[in-house]
């Protein structure tokens, strides 16, 4: 019996695929039924306003044969950089083409710009000659603060509008200004579709044909995955109402507790930045109402003993090869393998998890398709500003980092909130403190930088269940750049993003604490004191 065999016979994951049965959950999933997830009208109207993922799963002919012209013209202009500015669902997937598919022969190279630190814009944006550099603005609603200060700074200093490309939606006001001011190209993608569920529509398709992915072969593994989970066969057989009912019946299994919510992908190198775009499709599809499940990234695989009972793991392969979960499996851990034989199949893995996630929601009672409180860290941050003249705003808090610790208890998880630079020089410490109090504490532990966070994790914090224990980790840029049309500069922007976030998480009683440090050799001494805490 295959392993995915043995744990579909697990008793909550039994349940959760009897109750998509009885659902009739994937059937209504490919019939657009709104109802599966809300009985609300006004909820059932926004749904279906967001089911337009299904549509372009293998991809769209306009599509197949405008983008090969237009990455041969941008060749011809010998624009060899790829410059992607965006947030959450708009840089994750174009991130993880740009990693996985780095060093393609024909492939532009792509950085990507989801950090408003001082420190990441000029290291981004401070080249005296960028006329080798096409900037792609990418924003759904054109209306995110991060993506109009970042586009504005850009826009100043390419060479001209020839150099800026958007990706939105029609009528959006980036469609708008992109082309009022004679941008090269404005690729205009369904408004239907949501930004966590956009991969392989234009948001994630464009910035893959730049950087050389086959993307005709991407989008064919998404149209074989989508036949693979459709509503003509058996449940029990679609590999993504299986990962459904692994993700959800085991997070739901817990009697009054959060059960095996904490779902930890175990992924080999090359395929290490799928994490990061599962990682925003779970938690803010599913943390809400006070209920969701947590994906963890990034850990270190360790022993057995260092994982609690609310541990469940997903483990992938490529071309046969990947983390040896044995000792897992033998201590009794849940652990579901997935495997991919080449990487052009992420577009198979996109609508595995997207469908899988869409059905998650079902069994958990929410809808997997609006962010209710994402808004809020927004709001606080335009509060903070008006609040604050831009050379005014508060120091920041220097908390007690063992107290904080000293809160945790089984079945909550650990959030660093990096609002640094994102290098790897801030990285390793980071990485240190999350490996001790895993070890030290036995929970599980995430992280991430803001403010990208905000868009991918931030709904999970505050809206899921309240076992999140935060450590906001800051410090304080003190000059700019200067943003065009603001009376604030980057650093201003990204300390009230910091402050808004952490008033937002206080705002529902989650256990946080702000801790400032001056770099990375601060954070390093940080991570000592608190293995010195814990031992």
């Amino acid at each position: 019996m295959s392993d995915t065999a043995v744990l579909m016979r697990l008793e909550p994951v039994r349940e959760a695929l009897a109750e998509l049965r009885q659902l009739d959950a994937v059937g209504r999933l490919h019939h657009r039924d709104p109802a599966l997830w809300s009985t609300s009208p006004g909820v059932q109207q926004g749904i279906i306003e967001r089911l337009g993922w299904l549509d372009v799963v293998g991809g769209h002919d306009e599509w197949r044969e405008a983008l090969p012209v237009f990455v041969e013209q941008a060749r011809a202009d010998r624009l060899h950089h790829v410059l992607l500015v965006g947030m959450g669902g708009s840089s994750l997937a174009p991130e993880l083409f740009a990693r996985t598919f780095a060093g393609r022969a024909a492939g532009a190279q792509m950085a990507i710009l989801d950090s408003t630190h001082p420190a990441a814009v000029s290291a981004a944006l401070d080249d005296p000659d960028l006329s080798t550099t096409l900037v792609i603005v990418s924003s759904k609603s054109g209306a995110t603060e991060e993506t109009r200060a970042l586009a504005a700074q850009a826009a100043g200093l390419v060479p001209g509008p020839h150099h800026l490309v958007a990706v939105t939606d029609a009528g959006s006001e980036l469609d708008d200004r992109a082309s009022d001011q004679g941008w090269r190209a404005v690729w205009r993608n369904r408004s239907d579709i949501g930004g966590r569920y956009s991969a392989l529509s234009l948001f994630g398709m464009l910035p893959a044909a730049l950087v050389g992915v086959d993307i005709d072969a991407v989008w064919a593994s998404g149209a074989a995955m989508a036949a693979r989970c459709g509503p003509q066969g058996a449940v029990d057989d679609n590999p993504a109402a299986q990962l459904a009912a692994f993700m959800a019946g085991l997070a739901a299994s817990g009697l009054g507790g959060p059960g095996r919510n904490k779902l930890t992908l175990l992924l080999p190198e090359p395929l290490a930045s799928l994490g990061d775009w599962i990682e925003q499709l779970v938690a803010e599809s599913t943390g809400k109402n006070g209920v969701g499940v947590v994906p963890v990234v990034g850990e270190p695989l360790g022993p057995p003993e260092v994982y609690g009972e609310d541990r469940a793991f997903v483990a992938y392969r490529l071309g046969g090869k990947g983390p040896d979960t044995t000792a897992l499996t033998a201590a009794g851990h849940p652990v579901l393998t997935l495997d991919l034989d080449d990487p052009l199949e992420v577009g198979g893995a996109f609508v595995l998890w997207e469908i899988a996630t869409a059905l998650a929601g079902a069994l958990l009672g929410v809808n997997p398709f609006d962010e209710p409180n994402v808004a809020e860290s927004k709001d606080n941050t335009r509060a903070v500003l008006a609040e604050f003249a831009a050379d005014e705003l508060p120091e920041p808090e220097q908390g007690d980092v063992a107290a904080l610790l000293g809160t945790l208890e089984a079945g909550d998880y650990f959030s660093l909130q990096a609002y640094l630079p994102p290098s790897a020089e801030y990285g390793a410490p980071l990485a240190r403190v999350r490996e001790i109090v895993r070890d030290r504490c036995r929970v599980a532990t995430t992280a991430g930088w803001g403010p990208r966070f905000l868009h991918s994790t931030g709904q999970l914090h505050k809206g899921g269940p309240n076992t999140v224990v935060a450590l906001q980790i800051v410090d304080v840029p003190r000059d700019g750049p200067d943003i065009p049309e603001r009376d604030y500069d980057f650093a201003n922007l990204v300390r009230a993003q910091a402050l808004g976030d952490l008033r937002s998480l206080r705002d529902h009683g989650r256990r946080v604490t702000q801790y400032a440090v001056t770099g990375p050799e601060d954070l390093a001494r940080l991570a000592d004191e608190i293995e010195a805490a814990l031992d």
